[in-house]
């Protein structure tokens, strides 16, 4: 036993989860904490300028590495904006653990100043969370924070830390971490009988299409997830939380399916006789009108949260488990079957599906500086190897389209909740976990200007993230269906980008380098100069004002009826 304050005892316990750095913005509640953090040799702080900024780098560096994501707020407004970013890593089941401070004990209830009921805010939006009134809760509440976030369902946990409990001694003592928890125990092997049964329909299917999710990338499960498509020569389709999973370079990858997916994705989809989701959760962005969703096709679908089978797609066969560990067992089991007796011949399948590939490709208009253009640039020159995070909205389904990703945790992006300003703290929080990466924040005018402000954070920690506007003057994603939907009636989505910001000078005031592209010909040039600068930069390249992003699924229509996509 050593006797230390709750503060050090959480370094400590912190330290002893592996916890190599840790993004935050320091307040009053806090000082006990950052008193002992100022002597830490293991722990990095990083000062983001907005709490905000802080609990997306957590997220972004969860993404990156796998590992569990630190952020730390003061109470009150400081806990209170962490609030988007810790919903942006639970809507996105991402382990992220955030530490609050707490006005005292004595003081919870009273109004005090700066207090706010950080758990009582944040319980809709977190995995689980811990008010602590003793110091002697730390040990305990540390380790199991981790647990939790990490494990199952991943998520986020917070620790809400009153300020005397902080500064108050006990005998601490280390504990060690359990392989569970009481009342928590998630389920990871599928049922036998269930996975028997996905394996016969895999082999009996004419047409059948894997519909991958996020929650292969978090199961670590890409390599099962290939040696199943490529076992029995099944197409895949992949959200967006899922891109690299399977290589888009591939003859069987479909790429991006749902509102702004590939044509020939939502066609197959929408054709096939069997869909085989893994770590997905049929979200209303992926299944257009859900009355005329996949009728023609079984499904099977594989999660490790029973709660997400079933809740929005009828389900055939649920496979209850990680994707990892069902995977490992339903190819044994496909093994087994195919030496008994073959499975379907799927070349009439892909004969149709390589006409929908020839008849509806992406493709990028040669007119002006189109943002398509920009992106495609960027992948060749550095041949899909990046580290891409995205803001959000046109820019982002831009980027999904055109950027092929083959390595899993290479494409971040906040996918369902959708966060504008989520990009460039992200990749800060990417770079930092993955420093020998070359790290992209692909933007927009309208996302990068909600967190702004973290271009010093990246200057000052030198943390060189490349940041690339795709600057059309407009809340692009907004302005789309204004002009589709409402008549071109531009309400409040023009962000007159000749009159501010100007970017390159925004990137010159922190520090960083500012650079400006205006035609096709600069972008070759500018990329390069911007990959190679050791420091962080900033690219505004000004695109086409009223490029479109298509094909595109209207809100409440059918998967297959969509909106332009075709030359």
């Amino acid at each position: 036993m050593m006797r230390m304050t709750g503060a050090r005892a959480l370094l400590t316990c912190l330290e002893r989860e592996g916890v190599e750095v840790i993004f935050g913005y320091p307040g009053g509640v806090l000082l006990p904490i950052y008193d002992v953090l100022y002597d830490s040799k293991k722990i990095r702080h990083v000062l983001t300028r907005h709490e905000q900024g802080a609990a997306h780098a957590a997220d972004g560096y969860a993404r990156a590495t796998g590992k569990v994501g630190v952020c730390m707020a003061t109470s009150g407004p400081g806990a209170c904006n962490l609030v988007t970013g810790l919903a942006t890593a639970g809507m996105d089941s991402q382990p992220v653990v955030a530490i609050t401070g707490q006005v005292a004990t004595h003081q919870i209830g009273t109004d005090a100043f700066q207090e706010a009921d950080t758990t009582g805010i944040t319980m809709p939006i977190v995995k689980h969370s811990y008010l602590l009134k003793d110091p002697k809760e730390v040990p305990d509440a540390v380790r199991d924070s981790f647990l939790i976030a990490s494990t199952g369902r991943r998520g986020v946990v917070l620790i809400d830390i009153p300020v005397d409990v902080s500064r108050s001694e006990f005998d601490y003592e280390p504990v060690e971490r359990k392989a569970s928890l009481q009342g928590y125990k998630p389920t990871t092997r599928g049922h036998a009988r269930q996975i028997r049964e996905a394996s016969r329909h895999i082999l009996s299917s004419s047409r059948p299409v894997i519909y991958a999710g996020g929650g292969v990338i978090a199961s670590d499960a890409s390599q099962e997830l290939r040696k199943l498509a490529k076992m029995l020569d099944i197409p895949v389709t992949t959200t967006l939380m899922a891109k690299g999973v399977f290589p888009e370079t591939h003859r069987l990858s479909l790429g991006m399916l749902g509102m702004h997916g590939t044509s020939y994705a939502n066609y197959a989809m929408m054709e096939s006789d069997l869909v085989v989701a893994i770590g997905a959760r049929f979200d209303d962005r992926i299944t257009g009108h859900l009355d005329t969703f996949a009728s023609k096709a079984k499904v099977i679908h594989i999660d490790i949260d029973p709660a997400e089978i079933g809740k929005n797609v009828k389900v055939d066969i649920p496979v209850v488990g990680d994707a990892k560990t069902v995977l490992r067992e339903l190819i044994k089991e496909l093994e087994k079957r195919a030496r008994e007796a073959p499975p379907k011949d799927l070349k009439q399948w892909h004969r149709t599906i390589n006409r929908w590939k020839k008849e509806y490709p992406l493709f990028i208009p040669d007119d002006g500086l189109c943002p398509q253009f920009v992106i495609d640039m960027v992948y060749r020159k550095t041949k899909g190897k990046a580290v891409i995070v995205t803001e959000v909205g046109q820019n982002q389904m831009w980027a999904a389209q055109f950027y092929k990703a083959s390595i899993p945790r290479n494409f971040i992006s906040s996918g369902g909740l959708g966060t504008m300003g989520f990009g460039l703290p992200a990749a800060i929080g990417a770079k930092i976990g993955r420093p020998h990466e070359v790290v992209i924040d692909i933007a927009g005018d309208g996302s990068i200007q909600m967190t702004s402000q973290e271009l010093a954070t990246a200057v000052i920690e030198k943390v060189p993230v490349k940041v690339f506007v795709l600057n059309n003057g407009y809340l692009g994603m907004v302005r789309q269906w204004q002009e589709l939907f409402y008549g071109k009636r531009y309400s409040h989505t023009c962000l007159h980008c000749d009159v501010s910001p100007d970017f390159v000078k925004l990137a010159e005031a922190y520090g960083a380098l500012g650079l400006r592209v205006t035609k096709p010909q600069e972008v070759d040039s500018v990329i390069d100069r911007a990959l190679e600068y050791d420091g962080p930069v900033l690219v505004d390249f000004r695109v086409e004002p009223e490029e479109n992003v298509f094909p595109m699924v209207a809100p409440g229509s059918s998967l297959d009826d969509m909106i332009g996509g075709k030359k």
